[in-house]
């Protein structure tokens, strides 16, 4: 990058081939973000046109399987080859499954073509992040990646929204049909204005590590997503693949410590900034997925609200986070002192946490949910491309892959744990609430069946259903916001982070 780039950069003024790349860069990076949530209000309707009701969680969880599996070899193959390859192929496989997806005709091809999409999604996700490091300078990471953490958020946010208004006024099928235009006009910009890849060299890649990190992480995932659902967590399957994971995990780890070109550099934890921002990122996915959960179900369920309601409740959280995204990203940049911005990101976070347990646990109504709501996107806009600045800042270059994948896949799994964990808080204290009831309540029925079964029941019942629901529900926000507090702590430990001065500036024209 020449010096007059770095300056155009840090003014705000962008080369024209920077804004292509930027530019296909955010629009990739949104559509892999929204095809974690479109998809969600669409399912009904695809389990009734294609038939395959039992296996319908699997359309959801082959593309987080394989998005967040992917993402560190992706990051290591692009340390050692290049980012350009990767980020376009990347992008063609998300497209092309993407198209499959649209046209699939049983249950079994949409989940085997969401399972390849997820490959797309994974590469698609941590590259457009780790292009950015190669294009500007330390200092301006964070303006840049405010940017995109504004992409991201809005993409998955509204996600649930956008879905269900596709399959309500044309079908199902168009929430994969929009990738279309939206992905070949993204991948045009790149194909034309990424630049090239550095000439080949020789490496050894770590196909073993690949192998037994692939295997673990699946194995893990498949626990956090499908125990408690789909057979119970003390079953032999629970057991079966805990013992999977543990066991692969453990040679992984092993593996890594003596690899040449290992796809996980366990050596990088040792930089105190790196480990920091790696934990502080993986709790913000905690939250923020359980959050994304939880809250419409709330919204539904205890305040009884419809779907496009409880979605419409979310606004405040996608506004506050697109705007102190942006804006935050560009004032960091300028003071140069990013842990500051992330601490205080992480106490909003936990602040607005805190309050949705408060409330949950009065009962407010729910225009006192926006503020708890705007303080939680506040938190998540001014810390998250913070959290990742500091990342990237704090390792050599030829590691940048590799640190941002790490970051990706840890936030990734701290998503899916936080769904887990703060699910099966609220199904204890579900099952516990309406076993005190008494009566005739299968309490089986309604922990599965959700809004339809409490439907199905006498009204008299409902207000006592709702006590439950909400009592339940306000403890998987608890949840959340000890996480964050315990987040919080290990920010402030966080030395060493201030970006260096910016070089002086010639005089424009």
């Amino acid at each position: 990058m020449t010096s007059q780039t770095s300056n155009d950069i840090s003014t705000g003024w962008l080369p024209p081939h920077l804004r292509r790349v930027f530019s296909g860069l955010i629009v990739a990076m949104a559509l892999a973000a929204l095809d974690q949530s479109i998809v969600n209000t669409a399912l009904p309707r695809m389990a009734s046109d294609l038939g395959g009701l039992a296996h319908l969680s699997w359309v959801v969880t082959a593309f987080m399987l394989t998005n967040t599996v992917s993402t560190p070899i992706y990051g290591k193959l692009s340390d050692m080859f290049g980012r350009r390859v990767f980020l376009l192929g990347a992008v063609i496989v998300f497209l092309v499954m993407s198209m499959l997806c649209g046209v699939a005709q049983s249950m079994g091809q949409l989940i085997a073509f969401r399972f390849l999409q997820g490959i797309g999604a994974g590469g698609v996700m941590t590259l457009s992040q780790t292009v950015i490091s190669d294009l500007v300078s330390p200092r301006e990471r964070v303006r840049y990646q405010g940017l995109f953490s504004g992409a991201f958020a809005f993409a998955s946010l509204t996600g649930p929204l956008l879905g269900g208004v596709l399959t309500t006024l044309l079908s199902w099928r168009w929430v994969f049909y929009i990738n279309l235009p939206l992905g070949i006009l993204a991948l045009a910009l790149l194909w034309t204005a990424l630049p090239p890849s550095p000439p080949r060299r020789s490496h050894k890649i770590d196909y073993l590590g690949a192998g037994l990190l692939i295997i673990g992480a699946s194995a893990l995932l498949l626990l956090f997503s499908l125990g408690g659902s789909l057979f119970a967590w003390g079953s032999l399957t629970s057991l079966i693949l805990g013992g999977i994971a543990l066991l692969a995990l453990t040679l992984f780890f092993w593996t890594e410590l003596r690899a040449a070109e290992p796809i996980i550099n366990l050596r990088l934890f040792r930089i105190s900034a790196f480990a920091t921002g790696i934990l502080t990122m993986s709790c913000m996915g905690f939250a923020m997925m359980s959050a994304m959960v939880f809250l419409p179900l709330y919204f539904q369920l205890v305040l009884g609200l419809n779907p496009a309601q409880a979605g419409a409740m979310m606004l405040p959280q996608v506004i506050a986070m697109l705007l102190t995204s942006t804006f935050g990203g560009k004032l960091s940049s300028d003071l140069g002192r990013p842990k500051i911005f992330m601490v205080a990101g992480i106490a909003f976070e936990a602040a607005g946490l805190g309050m949705l347990a408060v409330l949950a646990m009065t009962g407010a109504a729910y225009p006192a949910f926006w503020l708890a709501l705007a303080l939680l996107g506040t938190g998540m806009g001014i810390a998250m491309p913070n959290a990742t600045a500091i990342v990237q800042n704090s390792v050599p270059k030829d590691s940048m892959g590799v640190a941002t994948s790490t970051m990706a896949f840890l936030r990734s799994m701290g998503g899916t744990l936080g769904v887990a964990v703060s699910g099966g808080v609220m199904a204890m204290g579900l099952s516990s609430n309406l076993r005190a009831l008494g009566g005739d309540i299968d309490v089986q029925a309604i922990i599965n069946g959700g809004m339809e079964a409490v439907d199905t029941l006498p009204a008299t019942l409902r207000p006592e259903i709702d006590e439950a629901f909400r009592q339940a529900i306000t403890a998987a926000f608890e949840m959340g916001g000890i996480v964050m507090s315990v987040a919080l702590v290990v920010a402030l430990t966080l030395r060493g982070t201030a970006f260096k001065p910016r070089p002086a500036e010639p005089p424009r024209d």
